[in-house]
């Protein structure tokens, strides 16, 4: 059996393909689809930009502690008040978990840290 194979490059298949555009769309719509496709480039990169923007803000949100704390309850209080987490009647634990999840990172047993 004769097995057939083409050794086409890249910058030939571009070739082609352009040829083949041109003889579907012809010489007067050829610019049109341009302009169209230009328009769909240009809406994909800004979308890509803006996500790439927004996970790069996400990720940079550190919550900031403005004073000393004398207890870890009060660190816990005070990041939780800063990620917007209210605290009244949770225990650290639970604090510490909403905190994990608001934050993206899973959750440690603060127990087994001793």
């Amino acid at each position: 059996m004769l097995e057939y194979s083409l050794n086409i490059g890249g910058s030939e298949w571009m070739i082609i393909i352009f040829v083949a555009v041109v003889l579907v769309l012809g010489t007067g719509k050829l610019p049109g689809a341009a302009k169209k496709m230009g328009k769909v480039v240009s809406e994909y990169n800004n979308a890509k930009n803006e996500i790439q923007q927004q996970m790069k803000e996400v990720t940079e949100e550190v919550p900031k502690i403005s004073g000393p704390v004398e207890t870890e309850r009060e660190k816990l209080e005070m990041i939780a008040k800063s990620a917007g987490i209210k605290t009244e009647g949770k225990t650290d634990d639970e604090i510490q978990k909403e905190i994990s999840a608001k934050m993206g990172q899973k959750t440690t047993d603060t127990s087994e840290k001793k």
